[in-house]
C-alpha cells in the first residue's frame, strides 16, 4: 500500500461525508472506472501536494467540482498546512452554494470565501443586463472579470503558489497541463500544482465513491463541469466533457480566464 493511500486507510473520511443527498450514488455509479495505475497516480498527487505545502505559502483553489472535492479531501486526509479559497461569484446554483456550506462546516484546512465587489457587479448589471454574458464573448468575460479574475488576484496576493484540479483529459485547451507548472513564475513570481493533471475521470470518481467524499448533486444531473448558473448547462450522451460550459460561445474558448495562459 502507498503511503498516500495508507494515511487515507487510517485517517478516516468523515470529514466530508455528512449531508450526502440519498441519490449521491447515481454519479459514482456512472464513472467509478479508476485507470490500471490508479495507485501510482494517487500517490503522486499525494506528493505534489506535499511539494506545494514545503513550497509555502499556497493555496487551493476550489471550485467546489468534483476535482477539487477530491484535492480538498487529500489535503485534509493528508494534514496539510494549505489553506483553501473559493470564489463566491454571486451566480452560483443552490447546490454548490450548499455543497460550500457543508465545506466550510467539516474542513480540517480553513477555507476562505472570496466575493466580487458589489458595486461592480451591481454597474455591470445595470449598465448591460443580467443576460449580457449570452450577447457577446467580451460581455461575458467582462463579466468574469468583475466576478473571478478579480478575487483571484486578491485571493493569491501574497502567495507563491496556488493549487488547482486542472486535468489533461477535460478540454485540448488542457491538454498541455503540468503537474507543476512553473510558467507564471517571471510574471507573477507564482507555481501552479496540479495533482490530478494525468487523472481520468473514471479516477476521480473512484477516488470519491473509495473515500465517501461529498459532491455536488448536479453532478447526478449530468453536470461534469460546473461553473455559474447561467453559463452551465448539462450534458447530453456523447458531448463534450466541458460542453456545458458557455455552449453558446466557440469550443476553443471555452474558459473564464483563471487558467488561460498568455502568449509569450
Amino acid at each position: 500500500m502507498s503511503a498516500t493511500a495508507e494515511i487515507l486507510a487510517t485517517t478516516g473520511v468523515s470529514w466530508l461525508g455528512a449531508g450526502k443527498p440519498a441519490a449521491a450514488a447515481k454519479a459514482t455509479e456512472l464513472y467509478d472506472k479508476p485507470s490500471s495505475d490508479y495507485a501510482a497516480k494517487l500517490e503522486q498527487a499525494g506528493e505534489v501536494l506535499r511539494q506545494a505545502a514545503a513550497h509555502g505559502p499556497v493555496t487551493q483553489a476550489n471550485s467546489l467540482g468534483a476535482e477539487d472535492m477530491v484535492i480538498t479531501h487529500l489535503i485534509n486526509a493528508l494534514e496539510l498546512d494549505i489553506p483553501v479559497f473559493v470564489l463566491e461569484t454571486g451566480a452560483l446554483h443552490r447546490e454548490t452554494l450548499a455543497l460550500l456550506e457543508r465545506t466550510e462546516a467539516h474542513s480540517r484546512a480553513p477555507v476562505q470565501v472570496f466575493r466580487p465587489q458589489h458595486e461592480a457587479v451591481i454597474q455591470f448589471v445595470r449598465r448591460e443586463g443580467q443576460d449580457a454574458m449570452y450577447r457577446s464573448m467580451e460581455l461575458r468575460k467582462e463579466c468574469c472579470g468583475i466576478r473571478k479574475m478579480e478575487p483571484l488576484a486578491r485571493a493569491l496576493a501574497g502567495k507563491k503558489g496556488w493549487i488547482t484540479g486542472l486535468r489533461r483529459e477535460q478540454s485540448n485547451a488542457r491538454a498541455d497541463v503540468h503537474l507543476i507548472d512553473d510558467s507564471e513564475q517571471a510574471s507573477k513570481g507564482q507555481t501552479k500544482y496540479n495533482p490530478l493533471a494525468d487523472w481520468t475521470q473514471g479516477d476521480v470518481w473512484h477516488y470519491i465513491a473509495s473515500n465517501g467524499v461529498d459532491y455536488n448533486p448536479l453532478h447526478d444531473q449530468f453536470y461534469p463541469s460546473i461553473g455559474c448558473a447561467p453559463c452551465t448547462r448539462a450534458i447530453s450522451l456523447g458531448e463534450d466533457f466541458r460542453a456545458g460550459r458557455w455552449w453558446w460561445e466557440d469550443e476553443a474558448a471555452k474558459e473564464c480566464g483563471l487558467h488561460v495562459k498568455k502568449a509569450g
